[in-house]
């Protein structure tokens, strides 16, 4: 017989946490979910107000298996525990829910977040029971649940928190709690919602801060511009900082980064002692995210070793710089997807990595580029000032869409000016124009510009000649 899922939550439980009513007999929650199409038999159906009226969908919810709804007005097609208000009744379970671990990490920043908070979850994964995000569940919504799916006896977790716009990153610190938390970086994103621009972003990421546990654990990156706007939040906190970066004086500092075929050899010293250890990732930004990983294990109980290891076996996430061969006329080319997302500093670093790739015979160092978004009246000055990166990282080849990609495609000399299309769509039809055996190939943009439709084009160019690998 399969096994049954133990229970996240009993009805009263949950009525219990949100002071709310329940209607209906008691009942077992195994799950928790606002999408009624994603019900699974035991799911606790969260009725949300967004786009459309969450209670709409109640009765599906309750057909495909749904044991209970979270609800703020009476349903039809099951038990309900009715409260004032769904979110603040699901933030209210997450309270809860959020002493179920002994440890709990945080992890924001404007580049890598989604990888490092993934990264750390393998290493927590290894040395005992752990939860956390899945996807990038990260806002307003996907915390609260995030910490009302945690199942009772989880010995650590880990929880990412994004933002969109100021003073939300605080409030979501505050709800996890966390014990150690850190910032992985600062950079243009969202830039449009800051008067003061990137200086503010820096102030909401060290937001993250405001929830520590007394005595937890500030993680900062030491070699970001506005490390000190961070430095200052975690003051406020009184928090014990802790430094990755490069130079010397750091908790943890990066010694080495050499990539190859398989990830990448890092060196790098913590506390003073010398290590040295394999990725399977090679992106060069890898070499201080590896330590920001080490360092949030530490604080949340994890040895070194177990730590070492993690990042020994964790591969790219999708969308994230998972690389395949794609079998072509004449070999095959390298691919690498970094299509779920884009800003400058990790178009940068992406540059970086793609230099340093070895590429086949006759082969090019390509980069294909959608728009960067969310930039507002800095847009084009940042896509212009991608130019001078991709000079500096000697990349062979540009092929770029969308109207703010026109403006870099039109100031690159003529040997580097590849393909521009309208949109990503548009080039994603002449994904064989792209590439020929030998190249390397990155593929990046910003999620909503569907540079993902290009990388999904050309990895199908390897039908005709046999699956990619």
């Amino acid at each position: 017989m399969p096994d049954i899922p133990k229970p996240l939550w009993t009805a009263e439980a949950i009525a219990s946490a949100t002071g709310g009513k329940l209607h209906g007999p008691d009942a077992r929650v195994t799950g928790l979910t606002y999408n009624s199409r994603e019900i699974l038999p035991g799911d606790l159906f969260l009725a949300l107000h967004g786009a459309r009226d969450g209670h709409e969908f109640a009765p599906s919810a309750f057909a495909a298996g749904a044991s209970l709804a979270l609800v703020d007005r009476p349903v039809d097609g099951g038990p309900y525990v009715q409260v004032e208000d769904t979110l603040k009744g699901l933030e209210a379970m997450g309270i809860v829910a959020r002493e179920r671990a002994r440890l709990r990490g945080a992890v924001t920043g404007s580049v890598g977040k989604t990888s490092v908070t993934q990264a750390i979850r393998a290493g927590l994964d290894l040395a005992g029971t752990s939860h956390g995000s899945i996807k990038s569940y990260n806002n307003h919504i996907g915390v609260p649940l995030t910490l009302s799916r945690m199942p009772q006896g989880t010995e650590r977790a880990i929880f990412e928190i994004g933002m969109n716009h100021p003073g939300e990153i605080g409030p979501l610190s505050q709800l996890v709690q966390p014990h150690a938390a850190c910032v992985t970086t600062v950079g243009p994103v969202h830039i449009e919602a800051f008067a003061d621009g990137e200086a503010g972003v820096a102030r909401e990421k060290g937001a993250i801060f405001e929830g520590l546990v007394p005595g937890g654990t500030a993680v900062i990156n030491a070699d970001d511009l506005y490390n000190d706007v961070v430095r200052q939040s975690a003051a406020r906190a009184h928090a014990v900082v802790e430094t990755f970066g490069t130079a010397a004086g750091n908790t943890a500092r990066l010694l080495d980064f050499v990539a190859d075929r398989s990830g990448a050899a890092v060196t790098a010293e913590v506390e003073g002692r010398r290590i040295s250890y394999r990725l399977a990732q090679s992106g060069v930004h890898w070499g201080l995210n590896s330590l920001c990983v080490i360092l949030m294990l530490r604080a949340l109980d994890v040895s070194l070793d177990t730590a070492l290891q993690a990042l020994a076996a964790f591969q790219p996430l999708a969308g994230r710089g998972q690389t395949s061969q794609v079998p072509v006329a004449g070999g095959h080319f390298t691919l690498i997807d970094e299509s779920y997302n884009a800003n400058p500093l990790s178009m940068k670093a992406g540059f970086i990595s793609l230099a340093g790739k070895s590429v086949g015979p006759g082969g090019r160092r390509v980069v294909v580029l959608t728009d960067m978004l969310e930039l507002g009246e800095h847009s084009r000055a940042l896509h212009e000032g991608l130019a001078d990166a991709i000079q500096a990282a000697g990349l062979d080849l540009v092929h770029t869409a969308g109207p703010e990609m026109r403006r870099l495609h039109d100031i690159l000399p003529a040997r580097l000016r590849g393909l521009w299309c309208e949109t990503g769509a548009d080039l994603a039809t002449r994904a064989s124009e792209l590439v020929r055996a030998g190249d390397v190939v990155m593929v990046k943009g910003s999620n909503g510009s569907k540079a993902s439709l290009v990388a999904a084009a050309l990895a199908r160019l390897g039908e005709r000649h046999g699956n990619a690998v």
